[in-house]
């Protein structure tokens, strides 16, 4: 089942490898990051849960084999917003928070280069991306929708690490800066930890391993900490969760990652 394929990076906070190509366009003032027509909104509802949700769920229990430790801290969640922290090693997580939050509305803060490609752009947000401004002008709305989401009770997942390692089975260092919003909004956070195991049963023989993911409990924000010093103590708290959850669970290297010497040369 093992991918003898090694990728060598450089740099654990810049490098991506997800293997996607998109020209990203610009996520300015002008951007809707949040759209309130009614229209709109019924075609979103419909996109998401008539159509989107049960593909997803296929997808998830048949091709990547998913299962969940732990989900029952989001359900006790049901009736408040949070923030959903994870580590990213697949395009597919941005189907993960979705089906971790049901029946809940899970929304993704994205890549802009998610909203890039002209006529996809609505479907996309219709699922939940909300992109990243390319533009400080941008900065207002991005940050107003994140707020008004969390607000309505709904999921916000972020994925700190921001690049697509594959199959990375450790947690790379990642900033405190996405940690400002459940310190501005007062909302819980919870950490989401992706392993990978060893297949069983009628999968076995499956190319790839199977998903876990792995729920810690709600994180609330220091009450007795300056905002700046509260972001920091919540990302803290989180890596370390992941860090032990990932160092600690059946996690199968599928591809293996090694350092690059800045010289060029491969070990």
């Amino acid at each position: 089942m093992r991918d003898e394929r090694i990728i060598y990076y450089t740099d654990e906070q810049n490098d991506d490898f997800a293997g996607t190509k998109i020209r990203k366009r610009p996520v300015g003032r002008s951007f809707p990051f949040l759209h309130r027509s009614v229209l709109w909104n019924g075609l979103a509802f419909i996109v998401y849960y008539i159509i989107a949700v049960p593909i997803v769920f296929l997808v998830c229990k048949l091709y990547l084999g998913l299962k969940f430790e732990n989900r029952r801290v989001l359900r006790a969640l049901r009736h408040t917003g949070y923030y959903l922290y994870g580590n990213h090693t697949r395009v597919l997580d941005a189907f993960m928070p979705a089906m971790a939050a049901f029946p809940k509305r899970a929304y993704i803060v994205a890549d802009p280069d998610a909203v890039s490609l002209p006529l996809l752009r609505n479907i996309v947000q219709m699922l939940g991306a909300i992109p990243i401004p390319t533009e400080f002008s941008g900065m207002r709305g991005f940050l107003e929708t994140v707020t008004t989401r969390c607000a309505q009770g709904r999921c916000v997942a972020v994925y700190p690490e921001a690049h697509i390692w594959p199959f990375y089975t450790g947690i790379r260092p990642f900033p405190d800066t996405s940690f400002r919003y459940p310190v501005k909004d007062n909302a819980p956070a919870v950490a989401m930890v992706t392993t990978y195991r060893k297949r069983r049963g009628l999968f076995r023989l499956a190319k790839h391993p199977g998903m876990t993911i792995t729920f810690s409990e709600p994180m609330y924000p220091a009450q007795d900490l300056p905002p700046k010093a509260a972001q920091r103590d919540l990302r803290d708290r989180a890596y370390v969760f992941m860090a032990e959850i990932a160092a600690s669970r059946e996690n199968i290297a599928y591809i293996r990652y090694e350092h690059k010497a800045t010289n060029g040369s491969a070990p």
